[in-house]
């Protein structure tokens, strides 16, 4: 997959920018604070999986304009397909060839991206949400049945929780049976998320331990297991023995959008035990593998993103990943244009003020 050009408008602070990307690595340098990282969050939205940074819509849009505007031509399997994404608060939409996508989600049979950035240090060292995001990220952007799924459980998990809030401690007769209803359906789907998020966790162990190891330059044993409390008896089971505890909280305290992915180095919790520096590389050979994974299911090499990634790396890190890094188009954000050795940048843009400068 290659994005040929992009067009981004009232994003963030880039009032009109428009740029043709190489379709081997591009250098995106600038000062901080001038708009580098807001690009590249402009390009892995067209994947329809949301901001990497976690912005809400609003924060997407230029101050004072009301809509930003995304667009991109993208070159996948020998076809060419225009993407543009229309961003405003409460009624964000997208199209692809002029036609309308029915959610921003199916961009990703178009768009597929990989972003390296910073903030992935939480990966290792954050709490639950992050690595559950992480799981459901690449699920999404690999299956339309798992997009559906998500969907279905996200919109009875609230039906169920606005129950609970209404019903208080004193549930009437048909407030518990609609209870037993939503139970049901939430129990079976639940199932089946937590099961893909299971198989996944299975198939990223070997690709991060290999770039694990490459990116540290020691043996170790990276292991991934996910990490759900109701699965021995089931949710159904679990559902109904946390039913009064719920009723009294007035939330759903069982389920897939409660578990985790457990990370551990030579058998020991990531999050805890690992030092900084093996956290990062955690992160990085997470990311790594989540390349892989997505490009063996899709038939097709995401993209790669470097948010200033090399700045955070000690140069061994920085140059072990440099040998890492799959042969995809890629896009590379620096302050200082400084790359370790064996990067080589075909295109080069300078960004000042949310404005290309030169290139």
């Amino acid at each position: 997959m290659i994005i040929a050009w992009l067009s981004i408008e009232n994003f963030r602070n880039h009032r009109s920018t428009r740029l043709s990307l190489d379709a081997e690595r591009t250098l995106v340098v600038g000062p901080n604070g001038h708009g580098k990282t807001n690009l590249l969050e402009a390009v892995a939205l067209l994947d329809g999986s949301g901001s990497f940074r976690g912005a809400s819509v609003e924060t997407l849009v230029r101050s004072g304009c009301d809509r930003a505007f995304v667009r991109a031509e993208i070159r996948r399997a020998r076809r060419t397909h225009l993407v543009e994404m229309e961003i405003a608060a409460g009624r964000s939409r997208a199209q692809v060839n002029g036609q309308r996508v029915r959610s921003l989600r199916d961009l990703a049979e178009v768009v597929s991206t990989v972003v390296f950035c910073p903030a992935d240090l939480s990966i290792a060292a954050g709490g639950p949400s992050v690595r559950r995001e992480l799981l459901d990220n690449v699920l999404t952007n690999t299956g339309r049945e798992y997009r559906a799924m998500r969907l279905d459980f996200e919109r009875v998990l609230r039906q169920r929780n606005n129950l609970l809030k209404q019903a208080g401690h004193r549930p009437d007769d048909e407030a518990l049976a609609t209870l037993d209803v939503w139970d049901t359906q939430l129990a079976e789907i639940g199932e089946a998320i937590a099961q893909q998020r299971d198989a996944l966790c299975m198939a990223l162990v070997s690709p991060a331990q290999g770039a694990y190891c490459q990116l540290a330059g020691c043996d170790a044993s990276l292991s991934l297991s996910y990490a759900a409390e109701w699965r021995e008896n089931g949710l159904a089971i679990a559902l109904a023995q946390a039913r009064p505890d719920d009723l009294r909280r007035g939330t759903t305290t069982m389920g897939p959008h409660r578990d985790d992915m457990v990370i551990c180095l030579d058998g020991l919790p990531a999050r805890t035990h690992a030092s900084q520096g093996e956290q990062r590389s955690i992160a990085l050979a997470l990311r790594l593998a989540q390349h892989r994974y997505t490009a063996q299911t899709i038939g097709i090499e995401p993209m790669v993103l470097l948010d200033d990634v090399f700045s955070e790396l000690d140069e061994g890190r920085a140059q072990r990943l440099v040998g890492c890094l799959p042969t995809a188009q890629t896009v590379i954000t620096s302050a200082t244009g400084h790359v370790p050795p064996g990067i080589e940048a075909h295109s080069q843009v300078h960004i000042h003020d949310g404005e290309v400068v030169s290139r």
